[in-house]
């Protein structure tokens, strides 16, 4: 049996929920920095806070595919988790920038800090059975457009996150000011608007979406995976070791790929506030209050919303055709060589306005990531296996993120002596390290045109 071959606007549907989830990954990305130094974090603490968002990853996400690859009832596979951590993630939207309600039970940035980690486990509960419903209802030849739109999505959705505090001030005049230890109020509006599209958009993919039975997707084995599946045993939680030990030789080449290229954007979302701050706006380094401040972490905002819009404009016009034209692997790596280029050239920026062109770059890189590892990956396992994989593989989106997140601040602090702006550099050198170790890697099903 084959699987059917979905419309364009069936596979718009089926990742729609994404535009929502990356909507409030992008809140998060861009402000969470900003909100935890004004409740109080140094800049070389900073990565230190973020180490929440990889550890959640690397516990909630094959944890997750486990289970979603054996749930099956009413609500279908996957969806039941897409809604649980759409809810959750809500919830640690709407109370992170409003700790301080709670300092007469603890410090407003041990909250702050709390509620990161319930958004982080939250949107993981929620991304990791996304990735898994692609490769569960798309055929081979559709794979590369499915991650694409996918990653169009995100991109979209990253762009009314990163841009809407900035928006928000611009054109509907909300205040941006701020007291020392509180949030303004353009990113507290800004993180419940985002609440409500999560959940808003989550529910668009519940009704519109159909997923294959365990009995059908029995009849779609991938002859090309690398993966066998033994059909009498019985599954548990302990299988997941077992299946890290026997993962494909294509998702351990990829795994140096992944490392390289996520411990190079965890620098980029961590220290690119105050490395705009104080680098390009010229602030001293002691200053995370004053109105200029403010002023650069709202433009951050619109930096994210650039690169985000460019990589959804990429993924879903060029990567599939590019793809087809030169293979998956060439594209991947090309599209790192560039992004590497843009951050590293964010050092020689004259202005905040001229670090739009380095975003622009850093887009088409993110396009890439966000697709073609996965759409590698997918021709390499089996449709039963396909969830717990897919978790397994975000070992090596996280482990560099943690790695990033225990030296980033220790490197900023002594070795670049508090100045951000470097750490910026490092995450471009790491990108292009990336882009070297992608050729190492096998493409079981690469859908390159052959001439």
């Amino acid at each position: 049996m084959e699987k059917r071959k979905l419309s364009f606007w069936e596979i718009w549907n089926m990742s729609f929920g994404f535009l929502g989830i990356q909507m409030g990954f992008a809140l998060q990305n861009a402000n969470a920095s900003r909100i935890l130094q004004i409740f109080g974090a140094d800049v070389h603490e900073l990565s230190w806070f973020w180490i929440i968002a990889p550890l959640m990853g690397l516990i909630v996400q094959p944890i997750i595919g486990h289970y979603s690859d054996k749930t099956w009832g009413r609500f279908g596979r996957r969806k039941p988790f897409f809604l649980v951590g759409a809810i959750l993630a809500s919830v640690g939207l709407i109370l992170m920038p409003q700790a301080n309600i709670f300092i007469s039970i603890l410090p407003a940035l041990w909250v702050g800090a709390g509620m990161l980690m319930i958004m982080d486990a939250s949107f993981n509960i929620a991304m990791e059975p996304f990735r898994a419903l692609v490769g569960d209802n798309l055929r081979t030849d559709q794979r590369t457009a499915g991650f694409s739109i996918q990653t169009s999505l995100i991109g979209f959705g990253a762009v009314i996150g990163s841009a809407l505090p900035y928006v928000l001030t611009k054109y509907f005049h909300v205040s941006n000011s701020t007291v020392p230890g509180s949030v303004p109020l353009n990113l507290t509006l800004s993180f419940i608007i985002g609440a409500a599209v999560l959940i808003g958009s989550i529910l668009v993919t519940l009704f519109t979406t159909k997923e294959y039975s365990p009995e059908e997707l029995s009849n779609f084995e991938d002859p090309q995976s690398e993966v066998d599946v033994p059909s009498e045993e019985k599954s548990k939680l302990s299988d997941i070791f077992t299946d890290f030990a026997k993962m494909p030789t294509t998702m351990r080449q990829l795994s140096w790929v992944q490392f390289f290229s996520w411990f190079g954007l965890f620098g980029m979302w961590v220290f690119t506030t105050p490395a705009i701050a104080h680098h390009i706006y010229g602030l001293p380094l002691s200053d995370t209050s004053s109105q200029q401040y403010q002023d650069a972490g709202d433009w951050v905002g619109i930096l994210f919303g650039v690169y985000n819009l460019v990589s959804a404009i990429i993924a879903l016009f060029f990567l599939p055709y590019i793809a087809k034209k030169i293979g998956r692997k060439s594209t991947h790596a090309v599209s790192l060589i560039i992004g590497g280029i843009g951050l590293i050239s964010i050092y020689f920026m004259p202005n905040e306005d001229w670090v739009v062109l380095p975003m622009i770059l850093v887009g088409v890189a993110w396009a890439s990531i966000l697709a073609m590892p996965y759409a590698i990956l997918a021709g390499s396992i089996a449709p039963k296996k396909m969830g717990v994989y897919m978790g397994i593989f975000n070992f090596f989106v996280v482990i560099p993120q943690i790695v990033n997140a225990l030296i980033g601040g220790p490197i900023v602090k002594y070795l670049y002596n508090g100045d951000a702006i470097y750490a910026l550099i490092t995450s471009g050198v790491s990108f292009l390290i990336a882009a070297l170790l992608v050729y190492k890697v096998k493409d079981v099903d690469d859908t390159i045109q052959k001439s």
